[in-house]
This record gives structure tokens, sequence and C-alpha cells, in this order.
């Protein structure tokens, strides 16, 4: 039932038809829906430029905003962005038809695109934010798996109209999509009510756990920009970026709704840097020595790996929404701006690497060099392996973005180790000793315990330390609570307040009081001596 409504829902549909939108403007207008004697070099940089500097800018202006007026970022401009949307396809199709003003017309259509291409993506973090885990990275996922197909469709239609499509036709039915999933909103979450600058000390530990996982993002994005910068010089692979951004969409979103389906884990960003990381630079070093096939091929790849960081980069901006209370906006601004930002840097390095490096294909040995030290140099600030650790090993500073199979029952929680190592109750430590408590209570020779920095209930968060924190795991895994929810449980069953939670964990009472909730109705209990009792039945 859950999985015929997300399929149905018009969120997954109109996620879809905005996707195609997206990608439809990616490469200086209606690619490749616009003819090819319009899409000269200079009309292309021209769009990008105009484009990059209002994407990324509406980004960054909507985190330093969020966080001065959250009550102006929570307004929902679905009006606003569509019209953006309609203006800047309206130029594009305007300076084909205005030769004297065309470029003129393709820097206005970057700019209108450019934010309104922003301000839809935060419509829909926003969304998706709002939901619960499960419903909301489900249906981000579907939407993500239909737009292919609705992409790939409009090459079924003559290129005369689908020009005329985009605007006419798609942009107002995402429009209403947004419209009507905005509804089924709830406003009254701590998210959307709260007011940054009364305890900025929650913002700065975000940013504090967070810029690691931002930089992994972003230097994916400098990759891909790169290799987009390059396309433009290579017209045999240009036509080929957009065809394989939308596939990389479709693969990955079915592969991990398949992986969703058969298990529940746990990963992270960076964990998924450390990943593709020998794939992407092992690609660079290739670059000058292979031929054009090989660079199509590459160029797919990489963009098929960023496709699947962009997906993953909305859910882990809704899971830090919900765990620490904090405005949507703010952290999809940041994670955005930084990812954009240097997208577009990539871009323009990739492009102009070919007037600064030597004459002939030498320029490719410059770019490879770049893009590896770039992506080298990330991967060592990331993981902390530059000077010093970052943290212990087995350690995080963010938390794993958190899967529950969608085969068991809402009670099964993450069985794989993720991002920080975590595992079942047989994996997990005791922080004093070096010790592990089993079933009966008794201690045994454990492994050292692996640390985490993130605030929490203690210094040792997920380490078994004494009796009631293995009954808060096991109830943890028996109950599907989220990491987030487990800490606040176990605080709450060692009789902290309300008060006293929020300065542990680094957020808001408020955002504690909605942990509780969901903590309560997840158990079906109502009250704390309730939780005590299930704890005491546990190995009592």
């Amino acid at each position: 039932m859950e999985k015929a409504s997300a399929i149905g829902h018009a969120s997954s549909w109109g996620y879809a038809c905005f996707l195609t939108v997206n990608a439809t403007s990616v490469w200086g207008g209606i690619f490749p829906f616009l003819p090819l004697e319009f899409q000269t070099a200079e009309v292309t940089l021209t769009f990008f430029l105009a484009q990059a500097v209002a994407f990324g800018g509406a980004f960054l202006a909507s985190t330093i905003g969020s966080y001065y007026f959250p009550h102006g970022a929570r307004r929902m401009l679905v009006s606003l962005s569509a019209v953006l949307l309609f203006v800047g396809s309206a130029c594009l199709i305007a300076a084909m038809y205005v030769a004297s003003a065309a470029l003129l017309l393709v820097g206005a259509g970057g700019i209108f695109l450019g934010v309104g291409c922003a301000g839809m993506f935060m419509l829909w973090q926003r969304y998706f934010a709002s939901l619960p885990p499960r419903a909301g990275n489900y249906r981000l996922i579907v939407g993500t798996a239909l737009a292919p197909f609705i992409y790939f469709a409009l090459y079924l239609v003559p290129i005369a109209l689908t020009a005329f499509l985009i605007p006419l036709i798609f942009v107002p039915l995402c429009g209403l999509c947004v419209a009507l999933s905005v509804r089924e909103m709830n406003f009254e979450q701590p998210m959307f009510q709260d007011v940054p600058r009364q305890h900025p000390r929650v913002y700065r530990q975000v940013l504090s756990d967070y810029w690691r996982s931002a930089l992994c993002v972003g230097s994916l994005a400098f990759a891909s920009g790169v290799i987009r910068g390059v396309a433009l010089l290579h017209e045999e692979i240009s036509a080929l970026v957009n065809g394989a951004s939308m596939l990389g969409l479709l693969l990955s979103a079915a592969a991990l709704l398949v992986l969703w389906h058969r298990t529940s884990f746990r990963f992270g960003l960076t964990s998924v840097f450390r990943v593709v990381y020998p794939v992407l630079i092992t690609g660079f070093l290739l670059l000058p020595f292979c031929g054009p096939v090989y660079v199509n091929l590459f160029t797919a790849l990489a963009y098929m790996v960023f496709s699947l960081v962009q997906m993953l980069m909305m859910m882990q901006c809704a899971q830090v929404s919900r765990d620490r209370g904090i405005n949507p906006v703010f952290i999809y601004g940041f994670f955005g701006a930084v990812a954009y930002i240097l997208q577009s840097l990539g871009f323009l390095f990739g492009w102009a690497s070919d007037l600064t490096a030597p004459a002939g294909s030498q320029w490719l040995f410059f770019v490879a060099l770049i893009a590896s030290y770039g992506l080298g140099l990330t991967l060592l600030v990331a993981t902390g392996t530059l000077f010093k650790p970052v943290v212990a090993k087995g350690t995080v500073a963010a938390d794993p973005i958190e899967f529950f199979s969608l085969a068991a029952s809402p009670a099964a929680t993450p069985s794989s180790a993720g991002e920080a190592g975590e595992g079942g109750v047989s994996e997990i430590v005791a922080a004093e000793g070096g010790r592990r408590l089993e079933d009966d209570g008794d201690a045994v020779p454990a492994k050292p315990v692996r640390r985490r920095r993130r605030p929490s209930a203690s210094e040792d968060a997920g380490a078994i330390r004494d009796r009631l924190s293995k009954q808060c795991l096991i109830l943890q895994e028996r109950h599907g609570l989220s990491m987030r929810e487990a800490e606040v449980m176990e605080l709450i069953a060692r009789g902290n307040s309300m008060a006293a939670i929020a300065e542990r964990l680094v957020i808001s009472e408020n955002t504690v009081r909605t942990h509780a909730k969901h903590i309560y109705t997840k158990l079906d209990i109502h009250k704390r001596q309730e939780l005590l009792d299930m704890l005491n039945e546990l190995n009592g």
C-alpha cells in the first residue's frame, strides 16, 4: 500500500517533472530540444555563467536569509518559483527569434531559470523534510526514478514542439503538484517554528558537524563541473551529458530501492565519497591518454555519480532538519551553496583550461592534474588524515542516513554498519574498562570503544556503558527508533529534564519534545514511567 501510494502520489510525479525541467536547462537552454545552430559556445557560456551565479547565489542567500529572517523562509512561494521558470524558458525561446538581443535574452533566461530552479529545489526539500523519514525518502526516490522516463519520452516529440512543452505544460504541472503537496505539510514542527538567533549554538554545531560532508559533495560537484567544461569544447560529448545524468538518476534510484527493500542500512555522504573517489581519480588520470570514446564514458560516469549524490544530499539535509529541529532551508542552502558554487568553478576551469594550457591535447593533462588534486585534498580533509585523524577510528562527525527495511515491519532497524561503524548489540562495546555486556549481564573482554563526536547522550554514545544503555539499544532495535530518538530515550530514562537533554544534544527544547512524542508513539506509551517499565522488562 505504501509503495503504490508513493508511486501515484502527486509529489513523486511533481518532483519528476521538476527534475525534467531542470535537466532540459542544463546546457544553455532546453537542450537538446533547441536547434543545434542556436547553441553556439558563446550562447552556452553566457547562459551558464548567468545561471551559475543566480543558482549558487540563491542557495547562499537562502542560508543567510533563513538564519536572520526565519519567518520569511517559511513562506512557500510556489507561484513565484513557477513564474520564474516560465519566464526563463520563454526568454530562451525568444532568443532564437530575436538575433539582435540573443545574448541579452539568454543571460536573462539563465538568471530566471537559476533562481527559479533553486526556489523549486527549496520547495521540494522542505516538503520531503516535513514528512516522516520513511515516507519522505520513498517519495523522493520514486520521483527521482520517474524523471528519466519523462525526460527520454520528450525525444519522441518533434523538437519544434518540445521547446514549448517545457514552459507551457511541465512548469505549470510541476507548480500544481507542489501546491497540492504543500497542503499536507505540518508547519507546526520545530524545524519550521525555529528561530535560529535564539539558539545560535545549535546552528554552529550543525555547521561544525556537517561541513566535511558538504565539502565531499562540493568536490564531486567540482569534478562534474570540470567534465562539463570539457564537454563544452567537444560537441560530441555535450550531447551525452544530460542523458547520462538522467540515466544516473534512474540507476541510482533503482539500486537504492532494491537495496532498501531487501535490508536495512546506514551510510553517509563521506562514505559515498570514499567509495567513488578511486573511480573518479583513476578516470581523471587516464583522461589524457584515451580517445573520445573513453571521454564520453567517463563524462557519463561522473554525472551519474553526481546525480546520486544530489539525491542523497537532499535526504541527508532532511534528516538533519528532523533530528536537529533546524530550518530545512538553512541546511539545504548551505549544502547547495557549497556544491553548486564549486561546480560552477569546476566548469569555468574545465572550459578555460584549453586557453591557458599548451596547445594540442596536452591541456587534458592540466585538467587531470587539478581535478585529481582537488579530489585528493578533499579526501584528506574529510577523513582527517592530512595531519592527524579528525576523530578516533570508526567514528563520525555527522549522522549517516538511516534506511529501515521496507520488507520488514516498521520496528526493524538497520542491521549493517554505516558510516559510524556501529552494528547491533553484539558489536557495541562498553565504554568503561573495554568490556562488553552479554544478554546475561556478564562482562567479557571486548574491542576498544568506538567513539562518536556528535553531541549525544554521553561521551560514548552508541556504546553500552551499563544495563540501562544496553536495554535502550535493544528497545531501539525492536521498535525502529532512529539514532537520535534512541539518544533522547536514554536521557529521558535517566531522569533528565527537557532542558537538560536540549543542552546535552545541542538542540532546542521544542525539538526534544517532538522526539519524545515520536518515541512514545512508536513504543505505544504515554509517560516516562511506562518507558522505565518497558526497559525493566528487558533482561530483568
